[in-house]
């Protein structure tokens, strides 16, 4: 018997993960995401919608049709839509706050279509004069919308606490933040410290972050190899996610928001759980989340097919799954502690 999940608490996908095949192409967007549930792997998904409508940025009322259609016939629902709000008209010119609210009204209506719960967008993006805009057109379509904390947007920076505020002040259950637990990493996957090493990132810098991730000191030498620019070419792309995507938070430093989410990322980015690197923050996380009465997604989000070849979306995905089903049960069945 599947471990059970606290009521109101939903598994889901993201169709992000089936990205590599829809970089090859001979299925589209709305096929893959139709087959998540098709196969078994999850029957509630996200979706991004650039990469979903061919109509993006304005879906089409018939191709939004016929995306719903097919996820209905394979059972597959849609919890959020990850949303884009393009802020620029050219490289030099901004969109005015009119230009950036007509931008996001038909993905909206797009999303309300598909008969998702909600849509997603970056944590302060929208600012609150657009947030307190959105609200009534959220309430016609029966829409959430989360801002989404994640990797290294700590509370602890001014902006992000800024931001948190401006979704607090709004006082509306329409306006929620959504959790990325990749801000709560408490080290590095070793598919990605492999990957830095055969790039020829320096042997001891690549062994501080395998054995002293949390430590400052260590982004300090993040730091300083970029702007000493000895990160090898061919990796430094990669080597960025450090200062983004790889959070050093603990989930006791989330208390004061919790109340505030309605969602969580479960990202992950390979399948090693030694030591419970994967499997830990997420029992931490829902611990801490029963504790408020959460309810909502944790959607399973996997951004480690930028290096790694070796699983299919589908092998990944289900694996991940079947873990944080595990750790989830367990997490939002133990008393927090102070």
């Amino acid at each position: 018997m599947s471990a059970q999940l606290p009521e109101g608490w939903t598994l889901a996908a993201s169709a992000f993960n089936w990205s590599p095949e829809l970089m090859v192409a001979d299925r589209t967007s709305p096929e893959i995401a139709a087959s998540i549930g098709a196969s078994g792997v999850a029957n509630v998904i996200e979706l991004e919608a650039a990469q979903t409508w061919r109509t993006f940025p304005d879906p089409s009322d018939a191709e939004t049709s016929s995306i719903r259609s097919a996820l209905d016939a394979t059972g597959t629902s849609v919890s959020i839509v990850g949303a884009s709000l393009d802020d620029w008209l050219t490289a030099t010119t901004r969109r005015s706050e009119d230009e950036r609210y007509e931008f996001l009204l038909p993905q909206l209506r797009a999303a309300a279509r598909l008969g998702a719960e909600g849509i997603r967008l970056p944590l302060g993006q929208a600012g609150p004069a657009l947030l307190e805009r959105l609200l009534p057109r959220l309430h016609e379509h029966g829409l959430a919308l989360y801002e989404e904390l994640q990797g290294q947007q700590s509370l602890d920076k001014p902006q992000n606490a800024a931001a948190v505020e401006a979704v607090a002040a709004v006082d509306d259950t329409s306006i929620r933040l959504l959790l990325d637990i990749s801000m709560l990493m408490p080290s590095l996957p070793p598919s990605y410290l492999a990957r830095l090493r055969a790039g020829g990132v320096d042997a001891s810098l690549v062994d501080a972050l395998e054995h002293d991730w949390r430590n400052p000191a260590t982004l300090d030498a993040v730091q300083a190899a970029l702007r000493g620019g000895t990160v090898p070419p061919p990796v430094h792309t990669l080597f960025m996610n450090l200062v983004i995507r790889f959070g050093r938070s603990d989930a006791r430093e989330l208390r004061e928001i919790l109340p505030l989410v309605g969602g969580v990322h479960l990202k992950f980015w390979d399948l090693d759980d030694t030591g419970g690197r994967i499997s830990n923050p997420i029992r931490e996380i829902s611990a801490e989340l029963a504790t408020v009465g959460f309810t909502g997604t944790l959607c399973s989000e996997w951004g480690g097919h930028e290096w790694i070849d070796s699983l299919t979306p589908e092998q990944a995905t289900r694996a991940h799954l079947a873990l944080a089903r595990e750790a989830i049960s367990e997490g939002a069945s133990t008393p927090v502690t102070a």
